[in-house]
């Protein structure tokens, strides 16, 4: 089975829909009123959200349940990757072996719409263009651990302490002042409040910056970041737990065959094969001649899992699964009222027929 891991930029390039370009072709006489086309095969972009969970121990962590009453703290640093979301998104790209030549009449004025890779999207009218948006990226918060951002708070008498346990102590104390200036100014028990509400919410904000740094000191942090990762999956035939990527602790999401992580599995059992037409006493329709070849596809029921969670189960069109058919040529041809048809770039599937 054929897939691979690529990354946001390079599928961006693709049938996807994200930032898709088409191009019409016009049936002239330089082209001697022959167009050609792809029809796609199905590919699945697997979309994977991984979530890096990122935990920094406290310089007084030992002292956390002494001084601030709170067990629980961190006492070591560490890093872990989990899965947030995968999604199977069908989307299409040409098939070598399905590429086609569309005669025009001379004089039609007959023209198709392709996509930036050669997929007929359309026949003498605009396609319908659908818009995937892909998962976004989220970075981590700033902690007041990193590059101990939280020394601009830390008071003198505490830079000057000779030992941990001394400075563990009077963090504590300052938190604890800290806090009680907090209440002292919501209460209104103060000398002098703030000018204006502005005035109150910044006094406020720093406060709690302060009290946010100090507490990380005791009790550690913890971060999270997403990243967002793309599989190139091509169906081929029915497959059980595929190992199709990895998940590590120590790197994210992974090729299959890097063992430093756990297997993600697919499982893709075929649901419907495409049939060929049939007429009114159930016999399969004869191929117009010179036919204007289109997709009748399959469907697939997709599924992921950690071996023992299922984090994705779907159904899928692929071409693959199905069969080619073609329309009479005549149609689009005619000078006086032409056919129109779009059509679906997962799949080559007519997606709308009509004058």
């Amino acid at each position: 089975m054929k897939y691979a891991l690529l990354s946001l930029c390079l599928l961006l390039t693709t049938s996807l829909g994200f930032a898709q370009e088409t191009k019409r072709l016009t049936a002239e006489k330089h082209n001697e009123y022959g167009l050609i086309f792809s029809l796609p095969k199905t590919h699945l972009d697997l979309e994977v959200v991984a979530t890096k969970t990122i935990r920094k121990a406290g310089p007084y962590c030992q002292y956390a349940e002494k001084y601030l009453g709170i067990p629980g703290a961190i006492t070591q640093d560490s890093e872990e990757w989990s899965i947030a979301s995968v999604k199977a998104i069908p989307y299409g790209l040409p098939d070598p072996e399905e590429q086609y030549l569309m005669q025009f009449k001379s004089g039609s004025e007959g023209y198709i719409v392709l996509d930036e890779n050669g997929l007929l999207l359309s026949i003498n009218t605009e396609p319908v263009l659908d818009t995937i948006e892909p998962a976004a990226p989220k970075a981590k918060k700033k902690s007041p651990l990193d590059d101990k951002a939280y020394a601009k708070v830390l008071s003198e008498e505490l830079l000057m302490s000779a030992s941990t346990a001394k400075m563990a102590e009077v963090a504590a104390k300052q938190l604890y002042r800290i806090r009680e200036s907090r209440l002292d100014l919501v209460t209104g028990e103060v000398d002098e409040l703030p000018a204006d509400g502005e005035s109150f919410k910044l006094v406020i904000q720093q406060l709690d910056e302060q009290e946010a740094a100090l507490t990380a000191l005791f009790m550690g942090t913890t971060q999270t970041e997403t990243v967002v990762k793309h599989i190139d999956y091509v169906p081929v035939e029915e497959t059980t737990n595929e190992v199709v990527f990895r998940i590590s602790d120590l790197y994210g999401v992974v090729d299959a065959d890097n063992l430093s992580g756990a297997p993600i599995y697919l499982t893709l059992k075929i649901t419907e094969e495409g049939q060929l037409p049939v007429d009114n006493k159930g016999n399969v329709k004869k191929m117009p001649k010179n036919a204007v070849p289109y997709a009748i596809p399959g469907k697939a029921e997709v599924t992921l899992t950690d071996g023992k969670k299922t984090l994705f189960k779907g159904e899928v069109p692929v071409a693959q699964f199905g069969v080619i058919f073609g329309l009479d040529p005549s149609l689009f041809t005619d000078k006086k009222n032409p056919t129109c048809a779009t059509f679906y770039p997962q799949t080559g599937a007519i997606r709308q027929l009509g004058k």
